[in-house]
């Protein structure tokens, strides 16, 4: 037995005037259904019981050809205010009314469908019929000018959603989330609202008052009942695999760094491929495809291809092995040729313009395997902190001068193109938090200037972003003018950065902040033990010395930061690698694993007189930690003391603001403004010490242990949540 309903709508012509919606939304052509259906002021009987069992069902699955807005005009009609000047209808210039208009322009051969779902039973059957017997009745769908008609069918649904979503047509589903556009849909109770608009239009002017002093009164008639419902209609999406070829299964990983070129060189061979299959839509595949003459009305129908580098994991290589390409639900190119065209591309010819060759033997191959996916959030699941892989194209770029001003400028503006780039993304969230950098977030990321060879984006046009969402957001998330040729893919963050680490101590610890020093030279000379090597010597990142036993020549921090945190007494010790705090030092993977190995094998801490402590494991310090959370404002946990004494007589407020703001500029951070909390000096400016608030132009992502003593504990700040940029 039939268990779907299918109603197909064709119109007159290729123009639709409703307004705020496409595909018509259900409520329309549950409208519809009754206008024709009704005889005069009544319903009979059986079209009734048809109506109000129809709106009973789920909301339908809709599949509509594709369309895009037509030229709009502006046309001036009547109000239907014609009962307030009397019925007169010479006087009907007096309430002319303009309104724009822009149909929406679609192929008139294709047919809109609405498929709804019922339990196959006798009753619903019947009912089901008879709805089929209404559509025959149906005489536009929209405004006046939409002259259309109706059939009716009973359907196996399982077998007609699956011909649907395969006949090129957009298909758009229920989502069930507010994520995506709505459309109104009806409801129980929806032809008894309808009903009574009616009734009640038909008398929403009525004369008061004594024949000398008669007045019209209007009331406005009740709203018809409707449910909003969310749509989705998502792209067709199929993943390619560079593979060796000739029998060779092997992958062919491509270079991060050559995303947007090896992007381009797949779009270029698959628009000829297809252009040479279909002559006739060459125009069509320039705009569509390449976005050769793409106008705006273009870029949402646009076919995307997004080079997936391989992440997931801290000491995976992030080489290119894996091709997504997306075509828009609305794309006017069929998407079984789009997919035609890039299967079994050969990517090893030479560049047609240098004649280089571009790589060895790589061929594309379509699977269908979606755990590659599943990184980037792509098909199920969301996330609220993101991360670019690729850095995002963004548009100015002039670099300027090199002083921290320019920088936090520079910066600003960056942040500000990023909220540009969600609203023409479609993005729906409210971006909370954005924070802009040119160095890469992941250990195995590049710089963002390394991106932009064999690309028209200057290396000044280049960042990578990270964007925390005011609620969950769904991928891919790809923004920034090269989001279809490989730049801007951005990847979930987890909220656990993997360099600076806590150690909890233990509940029963009582460990005052003032012996804090103590019991960081304690941690200090622990690690050191634990890094020593064979020949007894300790590596510079746990020692701050070279080999010879000599100071550190290179003018940056390149040991490690202890700082204890609490309130009166010490809760956890934190140990940041020197990369973390002075962004001028670029670790090695050497580093990298040899602080992970060292600071995770601290589980003891004999601290002398502090006795000894059973540390709680290495724990990555979460995204949210106030210690490195991305934030405007910063406060002074423990005292800020300045890498130099101050001048004799100055004032040491001042003399401190700016010591710090040069100091962040060493530092690799955006210059600061300063607030003294309190200030003191000696007579001499010696011993300067200070508790500070900064106030940066954009987010800056923590830990921030700046001054003299920043290696033992001093100079921590604590980013303040309540100033975090907020971005309507």
């Amino acid at each position: 037995m039939a268990d779907g309903l299918l109603l197909s709508v064709r119109f007159l012509d290729g123009r639709y005037h409703g307004s705020g919606d496409w595909p018509p939304a259900p409520a329309r052509l549950f409208q519809a259904l009754v206008a024709g259906a009704a005889r005069g002021q009544t319903l009979a009987d059986d079209a009734r019981a048809a109506l109000a069992w129809l709106e009973t069902l789920p909301a339908p699955i809709i599949a509509a050809p594709v369309a895009r807005p037509g030229q709009p005009f502006t046309t001036f009609v009547p109000n239907n205010d014609l009962d307030t000047l009397g019925g007169d209808p010479r006087r009907i210039g007096e309430i002319r009314a303009a309104k724009a208009v822009r149909p929406i322009l679609f192929d008139e051969r294709a047919a809109i469908d609405y498929l709804w779902q019922f339990d196959p039973d006798p009753v619903a059957a019947r009912q089901a019929a008879a709805a089929c017997a209404l559509a025959d009745r149906l005489y536009q769908l929209g405004r006046g000018v939409d002259a259309a008609w109706a059939q009716g069918r009973l359907v196996d649904w399982t077998a007609t959603d699956a011909a649907l979503a395969n006949d090129g047509r957009a298909v758009h589903r229920p989502a069930g989330t507010g994520e995506h556009g709505t459309l109104a849909c009806p409801v129980p109770g929806s032809l008894a609202s309808l009903e009574a608009r009616f009734a009640a239009g038909r008398t929403r002017f009525r004369a008061a008052g004594g024949n000398r002093r008669q007045q019209w009164l209007f009331t406005q008639p009740p709203k018809a009942r409707f449910a909003m419902v969310a749509y989705d209609s998502p792209p067709r999406r199929q993943l390619f695999e560079l593979r060796a070829g000739s029998g060779d299964d092997r992958f062919v990983p491509w270079p991060l760094t050559d995303a947007a070129a090896l992007c381009e060189r797949v779009r270029d061979l698959a628009a000829a491929r297809l252009a040479r299959a279909l002559p006739a839509q060459s125009a069509m595949i320039d705009r569509l495809l390449v976005g050769r003459g793409a106008g705006p009305a273009d870029l949402p129908r646009r076919v995307r291809i997004l080079a997936l580098p391989s992440i997931g994991h801290r000491h995976v290589d992030q080489a290119i092995r894996r091709l997504l390409v997306e075509i828009p639900a609305d794309c006017p190119l069929a998407a079984d040729d789009v997919t035609w065209a890039f299967s079994g591309l050969a990517l090893h010819d030479a560049d047609p313009e240098t004649g280089e060759v571009l790589h060895d033997g790589a061929l594309l191959v379509a699977v269908d395997d979606p755990r590659p996916l599943a990184p980037y959030r792509i098909g199920a699941g969301n996330a609220t902190v993101w991360r670019s892989v690729t850095p995002l194209a963004l548009p100015g770029g002039r670099r300027g001068g090199r002083d921290g001003a320019a920088r936090s400028l520079r910066e600003a503006q960056a942040t500000a193109a990023v909220a540009r780039a969600l609203r023409q993304a479609g993005i729906g969230r409210t971006a909370a938090t954005i924070r802009v950098q040119r160095a890469p977030f992941g250990r195995r990321g590049r710089p963002a200037a390394d991106f932009a060879a064999a690309t028209r984006f200057s290396p000044d046009r280049l960042w990578h972003v990270e964007i925390g969402f005011d609620g969950p957001v769904a991928g891919p998330l790809v923004l920034g003018d090269g989001r279809f040729l490989g730049l801007g893919l951005m990847a979930p963050h987890d909220g656990r950065d993997q360099d600076a680490v806590a150690l909890a101590l233990p509940a029963d610890a009582a460990i005052d902040m003032a012996d804090a020093p103590a019991l960081l030279l304690a941690a200090r000379r622990a690690l050191m033990a634990l890094a020593r090597d064979d020949k007894g010597g300790v590596p510079r990142l746990f020692s701050g010395h070279e080999p010879d036993g000599s100071k550190a020549r290179s003018g940056r921090h390149e040991h490690i930061f202890l700082a204890a945190d609490g309130g009166r007494r010490v809760h956890r010790l934190v140990v940041a690698p020197p990369w973390t705090a002075d962004r001028g030092v670029t670790a090695r993977p050497d580093q990298r694993a040899l602080f992970d190995r060292v600071v995770g094998a601290l589980r003891q801490l004999r601290a002398g007189r502090l006795g000894r402590l059973d540390l709680g494991p290495a724990l990555a310090l979460a995204a949210a930690d106030p210690l490195v959370a991305a934030a405007r404002c910063w406060e002074s946990r423990t005292p800020y003391h300045p890498p130099r004494q101050l001048r004799r007589g100055g004032d040491p407020a001042t003399a401190i603001a700016e010591a710090l703001r040069a100091e962040c500029a060493a530092r690799g951070l955006p210059r600061p403004e300063v607030e003294v909390i309190e200030a003191s000096a000696g007579p001499r400016g010696g011993n300067p010490v200070a508790r500070l608030r900064l106030r940066f132009a954009t987010a800056v992502a923590g830990p921030l242990m700046l001054g003299r003593d920043s290696h033992r504990g001093g100079g921590l700040f604590a980013a303040l949540p309540d100033m975090d940029i907020r971005d309507g």
